[in-house]
């Protein structure tokens, strides 16, 4: 893109006294047409750049000049390259790596690029999360219709959408866009979305209403639960809601959240066993209840299965014997 090439010719010039077009068009993969083009845009953006000819020449900014803190500082610059950093954890390496290294910082740069905070957004399956990325955001810029077939609760459906947004909200990647299906705006969770295909079809953009942009409106939490954990289990409490999640109690820990999906915080209630008693609503310690009885049940089915066969072994091996 121009822009990020405008941003590392002109990080290189501060970094350095002076650079030739031949240099900079080989390290941006351009020819010198280009490179002169976006020198003229630096000029015009009020930076002034200075152009030699002849041996020792190059380009070079004006001698004194130094940049505005307004165009770019130092927390701005390090909130840039945390950005890409966390985004080189699920996209391809090379564009990322390559954007890093034209902003990479010398001695002496004006600014240091050096950033202290470390993000990873991989998960398991980064395999699969990158390929879907990358295919998402080339929809998305083409405005080309993508199809795929989506596991939920319900069952599985084939379905085709208008692509708008790649979103990372509340621990998982989502695609943003409208379902023709449904005829009407939609998250779809992408560890859910499998034989994802772009199609030949685009589509004109649309208006995206001020109300369907606020995603975290997707993920109320309007109903509560209430659930009494043994003390033990306070440190996944506060890993999982925070240190004043909780009220101490006689009777244990008390907490009360409001959650989003039944499902997941059935789920989430059984990895802590026996200590924990679900108080309210009856229809999250009734979820419990059935989901113990089904795992208890299918050890017991299990085991069973396996006495009898141990038994017709057993009578095998006497009959052999005899």
């Amino acid at each position: 893109m121009k822009l990020d090439r405008l941003l590392g010719i002109l990080t290189l010039l501060l970094q350095n006294e002076r650079v030739t077009a031949p240099e900079l068009a080989r390290r941006f993969e351009v020819n010198r047409r280009t490179i002169g083009r976006d020198i003229d845009a630096l000029c015009q953006a009020g930076i002034p750049v200075v152009t030699r000819q002849g041996a020792g020449g190059g380009i070079s900014i004006a001698e004194g000049f130094k940049l505005d803190k307004s165009v770019l500082t130092a927390e701005e610059l390090s909130g840039i390259i945390a950005a890409l950093k966390g985004l080189g954890s699920v996209s391809e390496r090379s564009n990322i790596e390559r954007t890093l290294d034209k902003l990479r910082a010398h001695t002496d740069a004006v600014v240091s690029l050096r950033e202290p905070v470390i993000i990873d957004l991989a998960s398991h399956y980064k395999g699969e999360l990158t390929g879907k990325i990358e295919l998402i955001k080339r929809a998305v810029l083409e405005t080309r219709m993508v199809e795929f077939d989506y596991f939920y609760e319900k069952g599985e459906s084939h379905r085709r959408i208008e692509p708008y947004f790649v979103i990372f909200q509340w621990t998982a990647w989502y695609v943003f866009g409208f379902c023709h299906e449904r005829q009407d705006w939609r998250l779809f969770k992408l560890q859910r979305l499998w034989n994802l295909a772009l199609c030949a079809d685009r589509y004109s953009p649309r208006e995206i209403p001020s109300e369907k942009r606020d995603f975290n409106a997707r993920f109320s939490d309007d109903t509560k639960l209430v659930a009494l954990f043994t003390p033990s289990e306070r440190y996944k409490l506060v890993e999982s809601y925070g240190l004043n999640c909780y009220t101490e109690t006689a009777d244990g820990l008390r907490i009360e959240i409001g959650f989003t999906n039944k499902d997941y915080i059935i789920s989430w209630l059984l990895g802590f066993g026996g200590k924990v008693r679900v108080l309210e609503p009856e229809e999250i310690a009734q979820g419990v209840r059935a989901a113990a009885q089904n795992i208890l049940s299918g050890y017991i089915d299990r085991a069973y299965s396996c006495r009898v066969q141990c038994v017709r072994m057993e009578k095998n091996e006497r009959k052999a014997a005899l």
